[in-house]
């Protein structure tokens, strides 16, 4: 009998139900804020050069909510500075959201915001058609690189936009993780669109590697409580599911054995340890900060 299985992109709403839910059981956010705090006030400190003025690149930036996490460093990095802040976004959604949040976030007085409602490939089109010649200072992209065909071309373009002195920031999943464990055994029955959702961080390295771009490196401990996702029936645990195999409502259309071998598979301890009766799954990750 032929699956049913279709990947969770094509279900905007369900997609972001999960990801919500995933994000309530992980501390993703609360590692991502620590290299904010710790990590990238020091990375930022060579892009100024006694500019008094930076263009900044949000790609995919969601919500807004580690993008401004991020301009408050480099506003108490550069004080009084103007920003100029380009989100490129394709979901109307999270640009309604990240405007709510920008409305209601004191001190940004100095920064401009300009969204873009494309994809990250729309945007380059954009670019090259118009024949913008526009630099920027610091460029971003978390946890966006699964959403694209060609990870490798999309890296080589945001790179060609970085000033003299920028920076290019990747976040994705760790090359050793859970995530990687999964996706690189279930590749063949999970990829279900055209894009890159098994990629990791060590994908990128390599490819940094044989292009001789200069980068730095830095693990980002994370976890997630997939327990529920035992618990047969539970809305919680399926929402959670539907996120880890990318696939809308992957408890219900997946075949039977499928989901036995991936149920079991969750439980091997290169995805998952157990901890006071909880099941946690390993969701390391990797950033990097490449240089111009």
């Amino acid at each position: 009998m032929a699956s049913s299985m279709k990947t969770l992109l094509h279900d905007e709403s369900r997609y972001f139900k999960s990801f919500n839910m995933f994000l309530d059981r992980s501390n993703e956010h609360e590692c991502i804020q620590v290299f904010i705090d710790e990590i990238l006030p020091g990375e930022l400190a060579s892009i100024g050069d006694g500019k008094c003025s930076f263009n900044i690149l949000g790609v995919g930036s969601g919500a807004g909510a580690v993008d401004l996490q991020m301009l408050s460093k480099l506003q108490l990095k550069y004080p009084g500075a103007s920003i100029n802040n380009e989100i490129v976004e394709p979901s109307s959604d999270q640009i309604h959201n990240y405007k709510v949040l920008v409305a209601k976030t004191p001190n940004l007085e100095n920064v401009s915001f300009n969204w873009n409602k494309m994809t990250s490939s729309e945007y380059e089109n954009h670019v090259k058609e118009n024949k913008e010649n526009k630099t920027f200072d610091f460029i971003h992209m978390i946890q966006m690189l699964y959403y694209v065909s060609d990870p490798a071309a999309t890296i080589k373009f945001f790179h060609s936009l970085l000033g003299p002195k920028g920076k290019l920031l990747i976040i994705l999943v760790s090359g050793t993780g859970g995530w990687s464990h999964l996706w690189k055994t279930f590749k063949h029955q999970l990829c279900l669109s055209e894009f890159s959702q098994d990629i990791t961080i060590q994908d990128i390295k390599e490819y940094l590697d044989s292009t001789g771009l200069k980068y730095q490196h830095y693990d980002l401990p994370s976890y997630v409580d997939i327990t529920e996702c035992f618990t047969e029936g539970d809305e919680k645990g399926e929402l959670l599911m539907d996120f880890l195999t990318e696939t809308c409502e992957f408890n219900k259309t997946a075949p039977p054995d499928l989901k036995a071998e991936i149920m079991s598979f969750l439980r091997q301890p290169e995805c998952t340890t157990e901890k006071d009766g909880k099941i946690i799954f390993n969701n390391t990750l990797g950033a990097i900060m490449v240089e111009p």
